[in-house]
């Protein structure tokens, strides 16, 4: 697999998001464990404690070692079709969503992250991008990404990106 910068903007009502697609040769289920089960995030991103059921759990990145745990409050889940989530709040907050849909043998993730500033887009596009092929790498098995690869030298894909004239607004 060779990396490139896959993120586009989206203007959805509640704000401007950095959006990206991978497709996954598996049925919507398995994505979807990939995405919310605790061990399966290991392989890829971090994991969580807690029941989502309850609206709330606690996340921590665990791919570069052990990071901080933090709140994440549970707005939407409709498995194994869409979630949406926020952790933290107020101008540092960050809204995720991720949707699933199957079709033909294959199932389309959509994760996007809602943006405080168009600016935000040259650090967290990058990022998003290397932990989408780790997704991927860990459900592949096959050797996960350097870091190196997607930073710096993605930032200037996103610093370019055309930012829509509505979000300009």
């Amino acid at each position: 697999m060779t990396a490139r910068p896959t993120g586009h903007y989206v203007l959805k009502d509640d704000g401007l998001y950095l959006q990206f697609d991978r497709l996954f040769y598996a049925p919507i289920e398995d994505v979807w464990f990939s995405l919310t089960n605790p061990n399966a995030m290991r392989a890829w991103i971090g994991t969580y404690t807690g029941s989502p059921a309850t609206g709330g759990v606690r996340f921590r990145m665990e791919s570069e070692g052990e990071g901080e745990w933090q709140n994440v409050t549970i707005l939407e889940c409709a498995a194994p079709h869409r979630f949406t989530a926020d952790s933290g709040s107020g101008p540092t907050g960050i809204r995720l969503f991720c949707h699933l849909v199957e079709g033909g043998g294959m199932t389309t993730l959509t994760l996007g992250q809602r943006l405080h500033d168009p600016t935000e887009s040259a650090d967290m596009g990058p990022g998003w991008d290397y932990y989408l092929d780790r997704l991927a790498a860990a459900r592949a098995g096959t050797p996960q990404p350097a870091w190196e690869t997607y930073f710096p030298a993605f930032s200037r894909h996103y610093r370019e990106l055309e930012v829509p004239d509505a979000a300009r607004r």
